[in-house]
């Protein structure tokens, strides 16, 4: 459905992204933040999935910075090197840089302007930072963003809602609740039994029934702040 483009950072920085468009004219637009394994199949498979409730999306590959055409496995050597990428390689401000890019794209894409983002994992961090700090950010959804707790003091620019893994042990209910005390304007679900990565049918941990409830919850997020 969709197909790789290139775009450009306010830097002059180059970069792959993931573009998959509505049968029509666009509701609005989305960003899908990837997971530390790249612009991989299933994150391609979300943004595909987005396009085809009416979005015009995008799915940057942020490791272009760094290494292009990253797509990593679900393996312990490829969650090493997605996590060496993300958390040493990248540089923070550079990140955003790229995810802004990706914002005024989409943001042309759609008749009325507004985008919503969406990202897991580091991704889910990502639209945390997205929601707080860029510009043109209508709504954001973030599915167990690691290090979101640590940040939980930033103040958002607009509606966002957190998904989160009862299971997680990446990120505990401690942090949860600390992120939840912490804004309690934003909407943090979460899901009984899942683990980290439930929305990730690739991963071991996919929980189908958490992955379709929270996809509903964001959709209509969407819908509300966005469409």
């Amino acid at each position: 459905m969709g197909q790789f483009r290139n775009l450009q950072a306010v830097d002059g920085h180059e970069f792959a992204a993931f573009e998959s468009l509505p049968d029509g004219e666009a509701r609005a637009g989305v960003v899908v933040i990837q997971e530390v394994f790249g612009v991989n199949p299933h994150i391609r498979s979300v943004a595909d999935g987005y396009a085809s409730e009416g979005y015009a999306v995008i799915a940057p590959a942020i490791f272009d910075r760094v290494e292009r055409g990253v797509e990593l496995g679900y393996d312990e050597a490829g969650m090493g090197a997605g996590i060496k990428l993300a958390f040493q390689d990248l540089k923070m401000e550079n990140t955003l840089k790229d995810l802004q890019a990706a914002i005024e794209h989409v943001s042309s894409r759609a008749p009325n302007g507004k985008v919503a983002v969406v990202g897991y994992c580091f991704g889910g961090l990502l639209t945390w930072l997205s929601a707080c700090e860029l510009d043109g950010v209508t709504c954001a959804s973030s599915y167990y963003g690691g290090g979101v707790a640590g940040m939980r003091e930033k103040q958002p620019r607009c509606p966002v809602m957190m998904h989160f893994g009862e299971l997680d042990a990446h990120i505990p209910l401690s942090d949860v609740e600390a992120v939840r005390t912490a804004q309690p304007g934003v909407q943090v679900f979460v899901y009984e039994g899942a683990d980290h990565g439930f929305n990730c049918d690739a991963r071991g941990s996919f929980d189908a029934d958490s992955a379709a409830l929270a996809r509903k919850r964001t959709l209509d997020f969407f819908s509300e702040h966005a469409a």
